[in-house]
């Protein structure tokens, strides 16, 4: 395993530079900058900066959903493209974060303790074991009892930096998929050299995680990074709630509710990524049904925001999700924020706090 960085965009489905959409001139220089894996996902509803909500259920709103570009590479890599895709996102957000990179081969069986965040990349027509990869990947992790799983869909993105971009009437077999769950290290490590086996070029990340609930129940607030250092540079918060498309609170959606409740209560933005099939607590995997009249798909809920704002709104995640749902919080080193007012934050790295353990030593 390896030291890594990974980078994360958030900005609009319309955005454009230079005359052409964000999305494509971000995946053009991750593929000239040969970035080990990436891959772009549209959200199914959100908000931002501007404090727009985006949603694909109304058809007036739905021609600028929220997308996130997340790119994972060795720090070098990353670091070089930080301007690069600070130019280019010129309305939107933008987050720096520490992870290991896993391969074949990898691990000694040994990652510490405490919580970790799995990210594995696959074509979305990849094979392991006669069926579709991504069906073995989720089952396996399930069978190992790791606390949830979800399979995003992506649009275009890198794979051991060769470009795999969807395309209209095309089977857009090796498209990536992006499988990320969230479960204890010693769970994960049981899981891996599983997965590993089952997969022909595993690309996977892992990276510290504080699990704060659980179907309903609360089991901690989120960790307070700590305070700016002699330099000022500051860490910063992200939840993730994991949930499913029917999960309801007060007859909404739950990240429906969410997402109106925080931009109600003036958080600074917010994203919602539907799953194709996953699970979360002692919820057996589940997707798609074509002959469903309802979605029974996965969704995450992606939130981030300074420590002290996090607390209130991890409030108002906390009531939402008193039935239902799987919370993450995570250590953000960087992030730079921007509006037409100007900028928010910058991409120089916060020092590593004690929060952001080596995930594969505990320490």
């Amino acid at each position: 395993m390896e030291e890594g960085l990974k980078l994360t965009a958030f900005f609009g489905e319309r955005e454009r530079t230079g005359g052409r959409l964000v999305a494509d001139v971000l995946m053009d220089a991750y593929e000239r900058s040969d970035v080990r894996a990436s891959v772009l996902l549209r959200g199914l509803e959100g908000f931002g900066v501007k404090h727009r909500l985006q949603t694909e259920r109304l058809l007036t709103l739905s021609e600028d959903l929220p997308m996130l570009a997340v790119a994972h590479d060795a720090p070098a890599r990353i670091q070089a493209l930080t301007e690069e895709v600070r130019g280019l996102v010129s309305h939107g957000l933008i987050t720096i974060e520490r992870v290991r990179l896993f391969g074949a081969g990898d691990g000694d069986g040994n990652l510490g303790e405490g919580e970790l965040e799995l990210s594995v990349y696959l074509g979305r027509r990849e094979r392991a074991g006669g069926r579709a990869a991504y069906l073995a990947v989720v089952d396996c992790l399930h069978r190992h009892g790791v606390a949830g799983a979800s399979v995003l869909l992506g649009l275009d993105g890198t794979v051991a930096g060769v470009r795999r971009r969807a395309r209209f009437m095309a089977a857009n077999g090796q498209v990536p998929l992006l499988v990320q769950s969230v479960g204890d290290a010693s769970t994960l490590a049981r899981a891996l050299p599983e997965l590993q086996a089952l997969l022909t070029r595993p690309a996977m990340t892992l990276e510290r995680v504080q699990v704060c609930k659980r179907d309903g129940m609360l089991l901690g607030a989120p960790d307070e990074p700590p305070r700016p250092d002699s330099a000022g540079l500051a860490h910063w918060q992200k939840l993730v709630i994991y949930s499913g498309e029917s999960s309801r609170h007060e007859r909404e959606s739950l990240h429906g509710a969410l997402i109106r409740r925080l931009r109600a209560e003036g958080a600074a933005g917010a994203t919602a990524l539907r799953g194709l099939w996953g699970y979360h607590g002692e919820h057996r995997p589940h997707g798609e049904r074509f002959w469903s009249l309802r979605r029974h798909g996965p969704v995450l809920t992606v939130l981030v925001d300074t420590p002290a704002n996090m607390r209130r709104w991890f409030e108002i995640v906390d009531e939402v999700t008193h039935e239902t749902g799987l919370v993450t919080s995570e250590i953000v080193p960087a992030l730079r924020a921007a509006w037409p007012a100007g900028e928010h934050g910058g991409l120089e790295l916060a020092p590593r706090s004690t929060l952001e353990r080596n995930p594969t030593r505990g320490a």
